[in-house]
């Protein structure tokens, strides 16, 4: 290859790089676009009727009084009813859609998730014995939050225990992960046919999830998680870029794949 073919190759591959970054940046902006829109239209629905732009104005009007104005109804409504519903559903969807991305950065497969690794039927499981039960590692309100976070985290080093075994693939990790799917699924379809029928109800209530229940100290501790976790993983972002191309090219990258 000639010395301006060389040159017209790397110019080119300039240009398809800015063209994915521009790809990338105009998809953030668009999507970020529709959260706003979607956040006023959310606010606006439900018993009491407010207006897209009234829930606009009882949003802003906290940071900016002298600018909009709005009713002591919708204030209270917007601030202390919707908007922790609100706010509670974008940091839930930030944390599956991060903790998916990763998963399937790692094992380098795009089915990898907390749901087919068992992670979501073992926090089940642990509502479950909560629920049903009234046993758990924590007691008061964060009862069923609290077993369901130490059972998705027993199924987590259930997994890297299958990972730092010598000769274990992505793939064996994700047949790993299917096979504690069935088994914690199976616990707590046992479970719910010994219970009684009204707590069942609440087993699958908790299961499917709702925002009905959010609060701001929902809001505070979920935040609190996201804030910590997301920077750090995208300071390693790059690493996890360098695995999907293999563990043996990752540590030729300078990547440490077992930490």
């Amino acid at each position: 290859m000639s010395m301006a073919d060389d040159t017209a190759v790397r110019t080119d591959r300039r240009e398809e790089y800015r063209r994915f970054v521009g790809r990338k940046i105009t998809f953030i902006i668009s999507s970020l676009f529709l959260l706003v829109l979607v956040f006023g239209v959310a606010a606006s629905i439900g018993s009491s009727d407010i207006t897209i732009w009234e829930a606009y104005s009882a949003f802003l009007h906290r940071f900016f009084p002298d600018h909009f104005t709005t009713s002591w109804g919708a204030d209270t409504i917007v601030w202390n009813i919707r908007l922790p519903r609100i706010i509670l559903g974008i940091l839930a969807g930030t944390s599956f859609g991060v903790a998916g991305a990763v998963m399937q950065g790692v094992l380098r497969n795009p089915l990898a998730s907390p749901y087919t690794l068992g992670i979501s039927a073992g926090a089940a499981f642990g509502a479950s014995i909560a629920i049903l039960l009234g046993f758990g590692f924590v007691g008061g309100e964060y009862l069923i939050i609290g077993n369901a976070f130490v059972f998705a985290m027993l199924c987590s080093f259930v997994i890297i225990g299958l990972a730092g075994r010598k000769g274990a693939t992505p793939e064996t990790m994700i047949l790993a992960g299917i096979a504690i799917l069935y088994v914690f699924s199976a616990c707590t379809s046992l479970l719910q046919y010994f219970a009684d029928p009204d707590a069942v109800k609440d087993v699958v209530f908790w299961t499917v999830g709702s925002l009905g229940r959010a609060s701001w100290s929902a809001v505070y501790i979920l935040g609190i998680v996201v804030v910590i976790c997301l920077p750090f993983l995208l300071i390693k972002s790059w690493d996890l870029n360098a695995m999907t191309a293999g563990d043996e090219a990752a540590q030729s990258m300078g990547v440490n794949v077992k930490r």
